[in-house]
């Protein structure tokens, strides 16, 4: 017998199901369908363990699910645009495309190395004309349905990157990719109308069942849905002039009306300057603005001091007539609401502090939730935290933005028939400056496709979140060049049954997934509005206790466990080690361990010459509890409870060689199959089988065999344990007391002493009172 050679095995077994398109999934409606992924990488050029462990756990979900008889679509792709890549090829001195291409193909080699179990001829690659060509085609539908627009407004700019951010970028006011502190500049942008969906997205998340409690909690926070009443406040200056627009102020507590002293405006807000105008605040009020102007949100809201300025204008509170100031103050913001509020500062923190700190009156008045009734200056609103979603980035290497520019037209979409614009490679990358697509003359100017003048192409590019936000339709039709995807193929796969990925997506991406989908929805293009029926977020790998990365030298390579233990083992550890939801501590001894097991599996199956049924009903017994256990484990993704009901069975096993069935070590090498799939398809070779393993119906257990037919019971004398026997099943309670009362150890307790009764709990214990 041979000992077990992963390398030999693994790479004999890579080659033949390559050989024989075993992955390939075909849309031919047969089997019920199961849409199995995991969220593409980015190429960043190797993988490391948190990679290994994502694309692991999609990996026994698609070959169980194979084996239970569906059809089971599991793609892979990449997600290939962004501004690592432009990063690296500056530093490199090559091109972004380049970079990314020789990335791709070392990543793909190591995940092949992996065993995984991907259909290779559905791959997407972001960065290519046949993918973005189609991203550029959701913008067009996005503006043609009014859910595009491009507006100046205050946004998060990254100094480094040389880009704009979104909200959901800018982490503890630092960009998410390079941790450069944010700054706020004021640009034309180009957005999406997400907030046209917020409604929906809000409410549809109850449609959510498959997903963790967590981040669907996220979701409604970020969407962020408050009801509340907009009020409006005559204005007048401090020359009692009377202003004919009112301010409007959102409110969720209009029952404290009858507190408020001040009000607050925005530095932003267009009213300040209007306000401050003629008054001896004017120049007060300008250096105020410009300060703020410099000042990142974040740090305004977490500032302990409030700062601001009175503007020199006042209010009347409709409630009760009083005249109060208008100040402007840096904790208001213009995103929110209507960027005013009334300040109350007996009933909030903030306006209490802010009172405090700049003399103004704090007056305690009772709660009055009737006085706003039938009032014509009131409306019930609802208002939301979440914001339209900045598109533009102002970088190379990102799909172009399809808009034109024309003195004549104004802004024009680019045919749909002349997509998709393609990135030019005439361009220079130094890093600075912004976008070189502006120094792209072959880029920039073109001709206006309604009336053929002189026309400039838009140099912005689009975030790579909307390449990301619909490619799981493209999986479903992958080559079509006539649309994004086919309709009935959508209809065929869609939803995703099972998305598995970080939960640090838990807004960025499925969040705008979500409102992509929706959108298609309503364009007709898809038969479903939610994208994800069940969602899976993997906990990190960690070692030392601390996030493996470079910096802190704590970085396992993939690579050097595979080519010194084999990818089975890669894959056992990493499933075996923690639950696929929780946190995974790194342990070179349980890699060692999990090596031990699959070459004890491996001399188990070589050295044990299987009769045609087996003698040792034990054995029987055990395989068909373990099929029952394993089923129920995968099915609730506990894989570590699956593999160590395997290492029992294995066990099992060894202490009655002679007598297992050829049966009971297929079953093995079944079940074992979707954790560590080369060893099993060498070892179903062995047991005399040509086809592959993964096509094998997944075994069933008979309920007969899994039942026990012994049971162990407790036996208390007054209460305490002093002794246990092993009775049938089937016995009756008078056999059990009777067994019970002959136990030598009982006897002891009981002899001479009058039994006062004896109390049977059926299958629990027997308890003599003794006396």
């Amino acid at each position: 017998m041979s000992d077990y050679n992963p390398s030999v095995i693994e790479q004999k077994w890579q080659i033949k199901w390559e050989e024989a398109r075993d992955f390939i999934v075909k849309d031919d409606f047969a089997k019920p369908k199961f849409y199995d992924l995991v969220m593409f990488p980015y190429p960043s050029g190797n993988l490391h363990m948190g990679h290994v462990r994502n694309y692991a756990i999609g990996d026994v979900i698609a070959r169980y699910k194979t084996m239970k008889g569906f059809d089971v679509l599991h793609p892979i792709g990449w997600d290939a645009f962004g501004m690592p890549a432009e990063n690296a090829a500056i530093k490199n001195n090559t091109h972004p495309e380049i970079w990314t291409d020789k990335c791709i193909v070392r990543m793909k080699e190591q995940l092949k190395r992996l065993g995984l179990s991907y259909d290779w001829t559905r791959e997407v690659n972001t960065s290519k004309p046949d993918y973005y060509k189609w991203t550029q085609w959701m913008f067009i539908l996005m503006y043609e349905r009014g859910l595009a627009y491009k507006k100046e407004g205050a946004v998060n700019w990254c100094p480094k990157c040389e880009t704009v951010l979104a909200n959901e970028q800018v982490k503890d006011q630092k960009c998410w990719r390079c941790d450069s502190v944010v700054e706020e500049k004021k640009l034309k942008q180009w957005y999406f109308k997400i907030t046209e969906y917020a409604e929906r997205l809000l409410n549809d998340i109850e449609k959510l069942k498959g997903w963790p409690e967590p981040v669907k909690l996220m979701q409604k926070n970020w969407i962020g849905r408050s009801e509340g009443l907009e009020i409006d406040f005559e204005m007048y200056s401090v020359q009692c002039t009377v202003y004919s627009r009112k301010l409007k102020v959102f409110t969720t507590r209009p029952d404290t009306i009858f507190g408020v002293t001040y009000m607050v405006l925005a530095p932003e807000h267009p009213l300040v300057s209007e306000l401050s105008k003629g008054t001896k605040q004017e120049e007060a009020v300008k250096k105020y603005q410009e300060k703020v102007q410099h000042e990142s949100t974040h740090d305004r809201t977490i500032r302990a001091s409030k700062e601001g300025v009175f503007t020199g204008g006042y209010a009347v509170n409709p409630a009760n007539g009083e005249k109060i100031p208008i100040w402007t103050a840096d904790y208001v913001l213009m995103g929110y609401g209507t960027g005013a509020v009334m300040a109350v500062p007996d009933h909030d923190e903030r306006d209490f502090a802010f009172a405090k700190q700049n003399n103004l009156p704090i007056k305690s008045e009772p709660l009055d939730n009737n006085w706003f009734e039938e009032k014509d200056f009131v409306k019930k609103v609802i208002n939301y935290k979440l914001r339209d979603w900045l598109i533009s980035r102002q970088r190379y290497w990102g799909a172009p933005i399809p808009i034109i520019y024309c003195d004549k037209c104004g802004t024009v979409l680019v045919p749909k028939e002349d997509l998709p614009v393609k990135l030019p490679l005439d361009v220079e990358f130094t890093g600075k400056g912004g976008s070189p697509l502006k120094n792209s003359e072959s880029f920039l100017k073109t001709k206006c496709p309604k009336c053929g003048g002189r026309a400039t192409r838009e140099t912005d590019t689009l975030d790579t979140f909307n390449c990301s936000s619909w490619y799981y339709f493209r999986y479903c039709d992958s080559h079509n060049d006539k649309q994004p995807f086919d309709i009935d193929k959508v209809k065929k796969w869609m939803p995703v049954d099972q998305y598995i990925g970080g939960i640090e997506h838990a807004i960025l991406h499925l969040l705008y997934s979500r409102f992509f989908t929706k959108v298609l929805f309503d364009a007709g293009f898809s038969n479903i509005d939610e994208p994800f029926s069940n969602l899976l977020t993997q906990g990190m790998v960690v070692k030392d206790g601390a996030k493996m990365s470079k910096s802190k030298g704590n970085v396992v390579d993939p690579d050097y466990i595979v080519e010194k233990y084999g990818a089975d083992t890669a894959r056992l550890f990493i499933l075996f080690a923690s639950p696929p939801t929780r946190e995974l501590e790194w342990s070179d001894a349980a890699v060692e361990g999990s090596y031990r097991f699959l070459a004890r599996v491996y001399r188990l199956v070589n050295s044990v010459h299987g009769t045609a049924r087996g003698k040792d009903n034990g054995v029987k017994k055990k395989v068909h509890q373990t099929i029952k256990g394993v089923t129920e484990d995968i099915e609730t993704f506990s894989f570590n409870t699956a593999i160590a009901k395997l290492m029992e069975l294995t066990n099992a096993f060894y202490e009655s060689k002679d007598d297992v069935a050829a049966l009971d070590l297929e079953q093995l090498v079944m079940m074992i199959a979707p954790f560590a799939p080369h060893l099993a398809q060498e070892l179903w070779e062995k047991l005399g089988h040509d086809d592959f393993v993964v096509r094998q119906k997944w075994p069933d257990f008979d309920p007969k065999m899994i039942i026990e037919n012994e049971m162990t019971i407790p036996i208390q004398i007054n209460g305490k344990l002093r002794d246990t026997i092993v009775v049938s099943t089937g016995a009756s309670k008078e056999e059990i007391e009777s067994l019970a009362g002959k136990s030598e150890k009982v006897q002891s307790f009981i002899s001479g002493r009058q039994i006062v009764k004896v109390i049977y709990i059926p299958g629990k214990m027997v308890n003599f009172v003794v006396k």
